[in-house]
This record gives C-alpha cells, sequence and structure tokens, in this order.
C-alpha cells in the first residue's frame, strides 16, 4: 500500500471513529480489511494527532467529543437527524434515471461515513447490499448473491458472481456470471444479501457492459424505433421512462415524436400494449408484428 492509500485509509477510519459509535477493534479490522495491530497502530496515530481515544468502554474504542478538532470534523463529514432526512427526501424525489442524482450519489458514498448516511442515499433495506457490492468491486473479489430472484424463472438461487459496475443510480449491478460465462444486470432490489468472498476476481478480460435502452433493456444490437404520442403517451413515457425525454420531439400542440434505439422490442413493446390507443407504430414493421404476436398469444391464453 503506498502512502495515499494509507492516508485514505486512515481518513477512512477516523471517519468511522467519530460517528459517535463505538467500534470494537474487531469491527474496525472487519470494516477495512486489515489486521488487528495495524488497527491499535491506527488508534495510536490517531492519539498522537491530538485526538482523545479514552480507555475503551467494554472494548469498544471512538473519538472523544473533548478531542480538538472534533467538532470541526464532525460538522464536516457527517449529517445531522435534520439534514440527513432532508437530504434522504429530496434524493428520493429525484429519478433514477437522472445522471446527476448518480453523481451525487457517488461523490456521497465516495465522502461521508457508510453506516450514518447510507440509508440517506439508498433505501434501507438495501443499503448494506450495495455497501458490500461496491467493497468488491474496489477489492476486485468474487461474491455470492444470496437467493436472487429472477425475474425471468420467478425463482431463488444464489449466484456467484464477479462484480464491476452499476447502472445509473445503483439500480442494477453489472457483473460477470462465472456459472453462464456471461456478464449480465443483476437487480439490486432482487438480491437477498451480498457475500464477498476471499477469492479475486479471475475473468476480469471479459467484463463487458452492453449497451442499455431508455426501457432498461440491454443487448449486443440496437434497432432504431419511432413512434407517434398522444399528449398523454408522451407524459407517462417520461414518467415512466426519463431517460426517454431526450428522443422527444413535438409534431404538433396534441402529438409527439419518440425516435431512439432500443435493444430488442421486450421493453418498448409492454409500454406500447400498456397504451395501444394512444401510440402508432411509425417504424420498424417488426416491431408491430411483434406486437401482433404478443396480442395473439394472449388472446389465446384468456380464451
Amino acid at each position: 500500500m503506498n502512502e495515499q492509500q494509507k492516508l485514505g485509509r486512515l481518513l477512512e477510519i477516523l471517519m468511522y471513529l467519530s460517528s459517535g459509535i463505538r467500534r470494537s477493534v474487531d469491527e474496525i479490522c472487519n470494516r477495512f480489511d486489515i489486521s488487528e495491530r495495524t488497527a491499535f497502530r491506527y488508534l495510536q496515530t490517531f492519539r498522537d494527532a491530538g485526538f482523545i481515544i479514552s480507555k475503551p468502554k467494554n472494548g469498544l474504542y471512538q473519538i472523544d467529543k473533548d478531542s480538538p478538532y472534533f467538532r470541526e470534523i464532525s460538522e464536516l463529514l457527517h449529517f445531522s437527524n435534520e439534514e440527513a432526512f432532508i437530504l434522504q427526501k429530496a434524493i428520493h424525489s429525484i429519478s433514477d434515471e437522472n445522471l446527476l442524482k448518480q453523481k451525487l450519489v457517488h461523490k456521497l458514498y465516495a465522502l461521508y461515513d457508510f453506516d450514518r448516511v447510507a440509508n440517506t442515499i439508498v433505501k434501507q433495506e438495501h443499503s448494506e447490499n450495495i455497501h458490500q457490492l461496491m467493497r468488491a468491486i474496489r477489492d476486485k473479489r468474487k461474491v455470492i448473491l444470496k437467493g436472487y430472484l429472477s425475474a425471468n424463472s420467478n425463482e431463488e438461487k444464489d449466484r456467484f458472481v464477479e462484480p464491476f459496475e452499476f447502472t445509473t443510480n445503483y439500480v442494477s449491478t453489472w457483473a460477470y456470471d462465472t456459472e453462464d460465462g456471461i456478464c449480465k444486470t443483476f437487480k439490486n432490489t432482487r438480491i437477498g444479501s451480498v457475500v464477498v468472498l476471499n477469492e479475486p476476481w479471475t475473468c476480469e478480460g471479459k467484463h463487458v457492459t452492453l449497451p442499455m435502452d431508455v426501457f432498461r433493456i440491454s443487448g449486443t444490437e440496437q434497432v432504431w424505433v419511432k413512434l407517434a404520442l398522444s399528449i398523454r403517451a408522451c407524459e407517462l413515457l417520461k414518467e415512466e421512462y426519463p431517460l426517454a425525454e431526450a428522443h422527444i420531439s413535438e409534431i404538433n400542440d396534441g402529438s409527439f415524436l419518440f425516435h431512439a434505439p432500443v435493444c430488442g422490442f421486450d421493453g418498448v413493446g409492454r409500454f406500447v400494449m400498456g397504451l395501444n390507443s394512444e401510440i402508432s407504430i411509425l417504424e420498424p414493421d417488426e416491431l408491430r408484428k411483434f406486437i401482433q404476436n404478443k396480442a395473439k398469444n394472449i388472446i389465446t391464453a384468456i380464451s
């Protein structure tokens, strides 16, 4: 580890111990993947720098509030409960597809102590999984996605993967599936829990993200579609798929044009079928045939 990495690690531990929550040496070691000897050395470094780490209570450590600079660091590194609540409301009011939200989330994760503000950034029930995936990506380790619920089979199954990137605003994780031998996106809300393994990536050269269309469908090939939308269809498209807005233009006062590439017809097809009286398919003919076949299958299934 070089000097810059050591400094970064020291700052992370300083933030961790200044959160107001007492931590055991084991917690420090596990959180930052360091030895007990290194943990005690860092604690002594903080003492030497003027931070008061009093005799541990029940074996738990924290930086004392009477330490020099404690107030300044506390105000800099952490949100008050009121600030966290307001920030949570503000962030979750922004669409998950907004790229500025993604940048804000990334910066907050980089700057602040996870345990204090993770729930501000992502929903509480998913925050620990996101943290573990970030750790695995940073350390280039394999993970087990415990009890992953597949949308295709509707079955829960453990998946052994190499996670390497998040989609916009941490909605999904790009990972190399070691069983299937391909890269896939795994929806983070469908992950039961994440177990970070002490196994390094072995297929980094195969880590590739595929293009993803505005309907959140990924694929290797793209087809351009052109739709005429009513005002209602236009507004619903922007609400449900915010990235589609960049591909919408006004034809006249009551009609709009959507023209964009898609990775297959599943995503756009579902949207068109839900608003079939509000949308006209202009291009391509293959999309029209795709929806006709879907409609026939539905009629057959319910008849």
